[in-house]
């Protein structure tokens, strides 16, 4: 009785969401977990064993056929399967139904507009927006996302646009800085440029006790400037992360 040959260079997968890439002239595959790329796209998963259903690289996913290694080496340049996996996730493109594409944009277009509704206000009335409301300004300026982008980052990058056509502003933090020494009052000129307004502000015995909001965005450059102080003494307290009014604006 003759044996069945079975191809050792084919692997048989069912169920998968297969990122593809061509590079050195040739096609190369890998096959991954449903949700999962988009996930390490935008480092929420970073856990590569999540993500990969098997660490292979394949010529085609859906025939099972395995890449060889002499074309991974010409290609890529080396033969490590994880780094070339890595890579190929990074920049390769992910091949899913039209259906599914259209899912995955429509649910990163609601991540989007939650996140603008949770770091910005109505600067009028310090009262965040409905995620519905900013959706729909969001269709109103036509902005396209970017399915490789994470939420967080364009979230940041549609608020300049949104603010084009309605009143909104990042929602402001609250701080209290503490400064003392000769060059306490130098550190209050340095600082008066970063915060968006001085609640309190008290000298005693040459000590700057001050309470202030400023833009998220600044920070970064606010905490630099007390590690970096020089000459006198500093303290940076975080009071509140968002200065906002309880309640959400309401649509008139």
């Amino acid at each position: 009785m003759s044996k069945i040959f079975t191809p050792t260079n084919q692997i048989r997968l069912t169920n998968v969401a297969v990122v593809r890439m061509k590079k050195g002239g040739k096609r190369f595959e890998i096959a991954c977990y449903k949700n999962k790329v988009l996930s390490w796209r935008s480092n929420v998963e970073k856990d590569i064993d999540e993500v990969l259903q098997i660490h292979t690289i394949f010529t085609n996913v859906s025939k099972g056929q395995v890449a060889k290694k002499e074309d991974l080496i010409k290609s890529f340049g080396k033969d490590d399967v994880t780094e070339i996996c890595k890579e190929i996730l990074k920049k390769g493109e992910l091949q899913v139904s039209d259906k599914e594409r259209q899912n995955q944009l429509d649910s990163l277009f609601k991540d989007i507009a939650t996140n603008v509704a949770d770091k910005c206000v109505n600067p009028a009335t310090k009262r965040p927006y409905p995620v519905s409301m900013i959706e729909k300004a969001m269709k109103d300026i036509h902005f396209s996302i970017k399915p490789n982008r994470n939420a967080k980052q364009q979230a940041l990058d549609v608020i300049p646009e949104l603010k084009a056509i309605m009143p909104l502003e990042r929602a402001q933090m609250r701080l209290r800085l503490v400064f003392s020494g000769k060059e306490a009052r130098k550190m209050r000129d340095k600082l008066s440029k970063l915060v968006t307004s001085i609640e309190t502000e008290n000298w005693e015995n040459g000590e700057l006790n001050l309470v202030c909001l400023i833009d998220p965005g600044h920070y970064r450059e606010v905490d630099e400037l007390v590690h970096s102080s020089k000459g006198c003494k500093a303290l940076l307290e975080l009071l509140s992360l968002k200065e906002v009014t309880e309640g959400e604006e309401l649509l008139e």
